[in-house]
């Protein structure tokens, strides 16, 4: 029996289903996503979701899981989801009949992307015909709840237990608080969202149990450390007229390889000094080293009055743009043509109590490491991305985070979620 993974991705619920012993059969168009997924291994037929006929499933699905692009309706892009809406309601309506009005509709549509969410009603509605299948998982963008609460109108009418709602991954462990729609459906159990394991503020034990863990920061995911001072692993350097591209965060190098690398050296108070010798003389005209070593040479001497940096993710260039200090879940990663505008940024730690006159300026912005977004969105921090630097940002923007889809999947799958399977950096 399959499990069908419409809009599969680069495997965010594939790799859960693979944690928790099951394999999907992922239909998927982008060729980097298609190669990233045969990298991971990962079943996956190349194909346009909306040509495809559901006849090969027929007989042999056991759930159905869609995640539809959502650019057309993301709070990123133009949103001309929203002024198609109609449209896609009319064309789920139709499917749910037996009719195939889709190429009249979009035909009208004014973003030909926002269509596709009417697809997982196509495959639905043939499959119902052989009372498959068991269940279905969906995820998408907020505002296209209104067009799960029509799909759990019909499939209810179907004979399914549905539950439909506004999730917040880091309710689930996930170091992002990313929000997104999530429709549920089973013919065999009650459908319902999976309890929270994590809150904003970590509760006390009571006597139904323990209480929820406070939600997991950016510098736990990433392996940093401490979560009130954290020790980024990567704080220099990297990219284009930067020198290498730095190992990322996730990787938790040891000490001595991160020293023999020249990118971090750890404050004698376990603060952080940023006095990379990849800056070059840029930096040291800044005020930023004393000292400018090859990096086969000995570390600098730093003393306890070094100044000390805390960290922060800011999602792009706009001044509306949401930043997030590392010892907090990061904001919903999106990235697409912005890819290089997600950087960390440092300024003074707030746990310094003594000034520093004479500390340097705080460094340049630094590039997210594509490894870095990929562990923020509980991918393992080995995963085999493809593509260049654009094209892996835009697969782990659309992804699912695994943790997420874990949590959703297991008891549809009457298997136990094991957290220390999905753990993030490694």
């Amino acid at each position: 029996m399959y499990v069908i993974d419409l809009f599969a991705g680069p495997g965010g619920w594939s790799h859960a289903l693979s944690v928790l012993g099951v394999r999907d059969a992922g239909l998927e168009w982008d060729p980097w996503a298609c190669r990233t997924r045969a990298a991971a291994g990962q079943l996956t037929i190349r194909t346009d979701v909306a040509a495809y006929p559901v006849g090969p499933f027929l007989g042999r699905t056991r759930g159905l899981i869609a995640s539809p692009p959502c650019q057309a309706w993301s709070m990123a892009g133009k949103r001309l989801g929203l002024v198609d809406q109609p449209l896609v309601h009319q064309a789920v309506a139709d499917l749910a009949a037996g009719r195939d009005t889709r190429e009249r509709l979009l035909a009208a549509c004014r973003d030909e992307r926002s269509l596709l969410a009417a697809e997982p009603m196509r495959y639905l509605h043939a499959l119902n015909t052989v009372g498959e299948p068991e269940w279905v998982a969906m995820e998408e963008v907020p505002d296209v709840l209104p067009l799960w609460r029509q799909y759990a109108a019909v499939l209810r009418g179907w004979g399914f237990s549905m539950w439909t709602g506004i999730l917040n991954a880091a309710d689930y462990g996930v170091p992002q608080t990313r929000r997104r729609a999530i429709r549920l459906a089973s013919r065999v159990r009650r459908a319902e969202p999976p309890p929270p394991t994590h809150a904003r503020t970590a509760e006390p034990e009571s006597l139904f149990g323990p209480g929820r863990k406070r939600w997991v920061s950016m510098a736990e995911g990433l392996g940093w450390g401490a979560t009130d001072r954290p020790v980024p692993t990567v704080c220099a350097g990297g990219g284009p007229g930067g020198g290498p591209e730095p190992f990322p965060s996730g990787s938790r190098k040891t000490l001595s390889d991160a020293r023999a690398r020249g990118t971090w050296t750890p404050h004698p108070t376990g603060g952080v000094v940023l006095r990379s010798r990849r800056e070059g003389s840029g930096w040291a005209a800044r005020g930023g080293a004393r000292e400018n070593r090859p990096v086969n040479g000995p570390d600098p001497t730093f003393t306890a009055e070094a100044h000390r940096w805390s960290w922060a993710l800011r999602t792009n260039n706009q001044a509306n743009s949401t930043i997030r200090p590392a010892d907090e879940p990061a904001g919903t990663l999106f990235f697409g043509h912005r890819s290089n505008e997600c950087v960390w940024i440092a300024g003074p730690d707030p746990h310094q109590t003594e000034a520093d006159d004479e500390a340097p300026a705080p460094p340049n912005p630094i590039r997210i490491t594509a490894a870095e977004a990929g562990v923020l969105q509980t991918f393992p921090a080995d995963y085999p991305w493809q593509g260049n630097k654009s094209q892996q940002f835009t697969q782990i923007g659309n992804a699912v985070p695994p943790l997420l889809a874990g949590h959703l999947l297991a008891p549809h799958l009457n298997v136990s979620l094991d957290l220390d399977d999905f753990a993030l950096a490694a």
